[in-house]
């Protein structure tokens, strides 16, 4: 599970170093993000993309708060014919996020993976490895994320889970099982350095959703901040920092973030944070 979140990040990574703008516009034509309908209820109007064509979309997990709520978490991708093999491998595989420590679970055993997805006139067919869970309600939880998560795309009518050949049909949950999404929250904070070089190139600032940025405060260990420009990316998930001090980036050092911030739903986060910064080499 700390794979998955190392993807995540490193995946925001990635978009940080091609959608960066400045909050005053870059010159790049941003194209509209298509979103279903569930990302659209739970966080709004989608963003923008300054990289072509991409689309929102939410996977939904069983809560470790609520038994037998599922919560909605935020997604993106450029490729729209992987949208839901890429929406079940991560419900599967667990999401094991620091501010979400015990909120999300993961109603799959370890090795559980996606043997196959097809889809015909409406039907989506999953074939998975090992069994389910054997707690009754985890393993429904699970089930029923499989179905919530994939009946928000456009022409998924029914939904059928395929274990060591016994065909079930999926069942959609109640909409009260639905947990409404908290305020938004701070990730992590990640340098980026290239290959081979001794010094990061940018810090972005990571969090939950798309959003807008009320107040950043980045600052060391002893309360001295650093200065350069700052940028906002990734799908307006990120603040992105262009040090003009890079050398006084190290990994591991503690970091203090001061940050105040909006959700496109009016859900206010903020908080005074310490928190490690992550050095990943690209």
């Amino acid at each position: 599970m700390k794979r998955l979140m190392y993807l995540v990040v490193v995946a925001l990574l990635a978009l940080a170093a091609t959608s960066c703008r400045r909050d005053g516009g870059s010159g790049e034509r941003p194209v509209p993000v298509s979103a279903t309908p569930a990302y659209e209820k739970y966080f709004g109007s989608a963003p923008s993309s300054t990289r072509g064509e991409c689309f929102a979309f939410v996977i939904y997990f069983p809560s470790g708060v609520e038994k037998g709520k599922l919560v909605p978490f935020p997604f993106f991708s450029f490729d729209k014919p992987t949208l839901k093999k890429v929406a079940v491998e991560r419900l599967v595989t667990g999401m094991e996020i620091p501010a979400y420590r015990g909120e999300l679970l993961n109603p799959f055993p370890p090795g559980t993976h996606l043997l196959a997805l097809s889809e015909r006139n409406g039907l989506v067919t999953l074939e998975m490895s090992n069994q389910g869970p054997s707690d009754r309600v985890l393993r429904q939880a699970g089930r029923e994320a499989l179905a919530l998560t994939l009946k928000q795309f456009a022409g998924v009518k029914t939904v059928d889970l395929i274990r060591d050949g016994d065909r079930t049909r999926l069942k959609l949950p109640a909409e009260a099982a639905v947990r409404e999404p908290g305020p938004p929250r701070l990730l992590s904070v990640v340098a980026n350095k290239g290959k081979g070089r001794k010094t990061v190139e940018e810090v972005s600032v990571l969090f939950d959703r798309p959003l807008k940025i009320r107040e950043l405060v980045l600052t060391d260990g002893q309360g001295k901040g650093f200065p350069g420009e700052l940028f906002h990316s990734v799908f307006d998930m990120a603040a992105v920092l262009k040090p003009r001090e890079p050398a006084r980036f190290q990994a591991g050092m503690p970091l203090r973030v001061r940050w105040k911030v909006v959700d496109r739903k009016g859900r206010e986060g903020k908080g005074d944070t310490l928190i490690p910064l992550q050095v990943h080499e690209q």
